[in-house]
């Protein structure tokens, strides 16, 4: 469908929200996305809050939806679940290590946990740097 066709006297807004659908969904598979899950690695140069945002939109993607709420929390649980293993092990280096040490028990948790630790290591390398120079 293109534009004009939306502007056409027998427009409903099935056909319309049918056409927006068609043009803005994701053509990635399930299987795509839950690989990604998988294997989310925080990338260099990204914080860890914006590597937890990309992990965070990745369960919605593969969460099966159901009708009975009491399942869909189950669902939600074990994805919730899987996107902390990712973030947690999609770290590398002293950061991953200590988050990894911690165990974090959600998402906001093991975030401030790489943040603290992210930190640290600025503070040390600056002490490092800043002790050098006094030292000559």
């Amino acid at each position: 469908m293109d534009v004009k066709e939306l502007h056409a006297a027998d427009m409903t807004w099935d056909k319309f929200n049918d056409a927006f659908y068609q043009r803005f969904r994701d053509v990635h598979s399930v299987q795509f996305h839950f690989m990604q899950l998988q294997t989310a690695q925080q990338r260099k140069g990204e914080s860890p809050r914006e590597f937890a945002d990309r992990c965070r939109a990745l369960p919605n993607k593969v969460m099966c939806k159901v009708g009975d709420p009491a399942a869909q929390r189950i669902h939600r649980e074990n994805a919730d679940r899987m996107m902390l293993a990712s973030f947690v092990s999609g770290f590398s280096g002293v950061v991953g290590t200590e988050v990894r040490y911690q165990a974090p028990r959600d998402i906001g948790q093991a975030v401030s946990l790489a943040l603290a630790v992210q930190e640290a290591q600025k503070q040390q390398k600056f002490n490092k740097t800043f002790y050098t120079r006094f030292d000559n």
